[in-house]
């Protein structure tokens, strides 16, 4: 494996079209957040309002579920859930497969599975009755479970080709990361020593799915709030404030570059000692999410053929 790509992956610099990516990406979450905000600011008062007295709101046409801006909503929401359905679409047409790669397509599948929920809710006005109800809690859940399976797929090292990183290279790749570090002199490995801490190899094993996963989050968390002390004992008071608290990166380039070599060495041989489980749990959480997703764009066409039956209410 080229080690510089290897490298990519777990904390050194990214290529230019990963950055570009990662900003599109940041944009689209910006307009979804917009909109959500948007529409709850301008609402609020309207939503909050018991269906009995809605009909007296002078917003109740525009956000009422056939209003202007609610079906509006509601058009908008399945141009989303069928945009979502062209990630799994994509593994079976060729022509789709060849456009970008299966995790940049996955980011844009969470963004879409995240927002239409919010879609949905404000489409319905938060009003959920009926089949309409029982497949919004559907696709809620389905959305949630996304938002796990992208950071189950993140544990799950890949090369660039998406083959799996064979564990012979990630050991070479974290005895490459040590070295490095054992060559810096700017932090002491004593201190850099809370970062690397994980639990045995026999205790990750005997951990049930669900354990291990709440195990590797708060691993996660546990390593972000250390760097982040790690980057406050290395600033003033307004360093502090400038970071957020360390939760962003100083100016001291030298600092930071030692900090994400030292991430990228927690992060990998926690993904090293999780590895085994983290494929277990991912392949248990395909089974638990694929019918989900199919059982809610039943719920959903449904609804949709009623509606066009019967017209809005």
């Amino acid at each position: 494996m080229n080690t510089s790509a290897t490298l990519s992956l777990f904390g050194a610099p990214k290529l230019d079209f990963e950055k570009h990516h990662r900003l599109r990406v940041a944009f689209c979450y910006a307009v979804a957040a917009s909109l959500i905000l948007g529409l709850t600011f301008y609402g609020f008062d309207y939503y909050l309002l018991d269906s009995t007295q809605r009909p007296f709101s002078p917003k109740h046409l525009i956000l009422k579920p056939n209003g202007s801006v609610g079906l509006g909503l509601g058009f908008f929401g399945l141009a989303l859930f069928l945009a979502i359905f062209l990630y799994p679409i994509r593994k079976h047409w060729d022509w789709l497969r060849r456009i970008g790669n299966t995790k940049h397509w996955l980011d844009f599948h969470i963004v879409l599975g995240i927002t239409a929920p919010f879609v949905i809710a404000f489409h319905a006005a938060f009003k959920f009755r009926g089949l309409a109800g029982m497949a919004f809690w559907i696709m809620s859940a389905v959305a949630a479970s996304g938002i796990i399976g992208r950071y189950l797929y993140a544990q799950i090292p890949r090369s660039l080709s998406a083959a799996e990183v064979s564990l012979k290279e990630l050991e070479t790749l974290r005895a490459q990361l040590t070295e490095q570090l054992a060559a810096q002199k700017l932090i002491s490995a004593e201190i850099l020593a809370p970062l690397f801490r994980l639990p045995s190899a026999a205790e990750v094993q005997a951990e049930p799915k669900l354990l291990a996963l709440i195990v590797m989050v708060a691993l996660d968390v546990q390593r972000t709030v250390y760097i982040s002390r790690l980057r406050l004992r290395a600033v003033d008071f307004w360093g502090a404030l400038a970071t957020l608290g360390g939760v962003f990166p100083t100016k001291n380039q030298e600092l930071e570059k030692v900090i994400d070599t030292a991430r990228g060495q927690a992060a990998l041989s926690k993904r090293i000692l999780f590895l085994s489980k983290s494929q277990q749990v991912f392949h248990l959480w395909h089974v638990v999410h694929k019918p989900f997703s199919y059982s809610f764009a039943v719920l959903a066409a449904i609804h949709i053929i009623v509606v066009m039956l019967f017209g809005l209410r």
